[in-house]
């Protein structure tokens, strides 16, 4: 199952409570866009989850919604937070087996 750090959350929770029109369920969801020789394009939306869809209860009540394609793809991954170049938050998914 997809792990999310702290900060991951803590992000997601910033996110959510900023954007207007959510709600408790409405949390990062993760669509599948592509797939190619074993590599997948995900799309990021906040939104509440609709039939089918995995809902991964995160550190401080974020929420992670998964598509169901994205979510087998995500099983054993690790959703954390880095910063880019101009000190923005960027989510980064790694393997689990993986060090930060």
């Amino acid at each position: 199952m997809l792990e999310v750090t702290p900060m991951a959350a803590e992000v997601i929770n910033e996110l959510t409570s900023q954007s207007d029109g959510t709600t408790d369920d409405t949390g990062l969801r993760f669509a599948l866009a592509t797939e190619q020789n074993s590599q997948a394009a995900l799309e990021l939306s906040l939104s509440q989850p609709v039939d089918g869809d995995e809902v991964v209860a995160a550190p401080a009540g974020a929420k992670v919604i998964m598509e169901p394609a994205a979510a087998q793809y995500l099983e054993d991954k690790v959703l954390d937070v880095r910063q880019d170049d101009e000190g923005n938050p960027a989510f980064a998914i790694a393997r689990q087996d993986q060090p930060g």
